[in-house]
């Protein structure tokens, strides 16, 4: 059934619910750090990227109350839901006594950052936009959290896999590729985004080369497009099986799906912008170069 939401509802959905915090983040850091010296021993998590890069440096256990999409590790998953990072609940928020809250800006700007601030709540919202952004996350994150070494250990594996991947793919063809978030509307990677820099790593070039970051298109614009392989991750609407298949309307046209070179996404955390996204960029690579082993 077709979704009554407008694109832009459509849209702002699959992100959140995607990308975790890439793209829409302030950072709080310098001002929080110094006004709150202590380090926090109560943590909120309102996006799945900083739970995850919690428990990656090793702080996993202050964590006291998350983000609904919070799923990773799963042991989370027993942590009171505080609500969205859209529509977090202020309340419930309150209610876990943090001494930090991390995560993004969401849609409704620095509202929850603000009312957080002024109860006297150290906040820590950076952007992660890209995979300096992310290895810069993990590491403040750790130093706020007095873990220093865990965090350098965290980013210097992150690294080192990242550049193994470049390595295994050097001189190999890059197929344009069209990273899809959503049918329904029509949601894809653009050009500057964190999925498109995953891309590159992963030995493709972006079919996508103008517009917005994560622009809204029709089915004719994929046609002209005409992009070699079409990376379906559209899982957030709530389907896990193919959807972009031969017989569906208008698709059909599309020569990479004529032509079978549609490929599935099925976990959203391969597009995570997380101390996981190596394993992200790993993933993305089997799909552009099945004949390149050992990623």
């Amino acid at each position: 059934m077709p979704s009554s939401r407008s694109p832009l509802q459509s849209r702002r959905a699959i992100l959140a619910a995607l990308l975790g915090c890439a793209g829409s983040a302030v950072s709080c850091r310098s001002r929080s750090v110094v006004a709150h010296p202590a380090v926090p021993q109560r943590v909120v998590s309102l996006t799945p990227n900083t739970t995850e890069a919690m428990f990656a440096v090793g702080a996993g256990s202050r964590l006291v109350a998350r983000s609904r999409y919070c799923d990773f590790p799963p042991q989370v998953k027993s942590l009171p839901s505080v609500g969205g990072y859209v529509d977090p609940s202020f309340e419930a928020i309150l209610a876990a006594r943090p001494d930090l809250v991390i995560g993004a800006r969401g849609p409704s700007g620095r509202s929850i950052v603000d009312r957080l601030e002024a109860r006297g709540i150290r906040t820590w919202f950076p952007t992660t936009e890209t995979i300096a952004q992310i290895e810069e996350m993990i590491a403040g994150l750790a130093d706020l959290l007095g873990v220093h070494d865990d965090g350098v250990r965290v980013v210097d594996a992150l690294s080192a896999r990242l550049r193994h991947i470049d390595a295994r793919l050097a001189g190999v063809p890059r197929p344009r590729a069209l990273l899809v978030f959503g049918l329904e509307p029509i949601v894809v990677a653009g050009l500057g985004s964190f999925p498109d820099e995953m891309m590159r790593w992963a030995g493709m070039v972006n079919a996508m080369t103008e517009g917005a970051r994560y622009p809204t298109i029709n089915v004719e614009a994929v046609i002209t497009i005409d992009p070699d392989l079409v990376i379906e991750a559209a899982m957030v609407e709530g389907h896990r099986e193919k959807r972009i298949r031969p017989d569906l309307p208008g698709w059909s046209v599309v020569r990479a799906v004529r032509d079978g070179h549609v490929e599935v996404i099925r976990d959203d955390a391969v597009l995570r912008p997380g101390p996981r996204v190596d394993e992200g960029v790993a993933r993305l690579a089997s799909i552009a170069h099945p004949e390149v082993t050992g990623l």
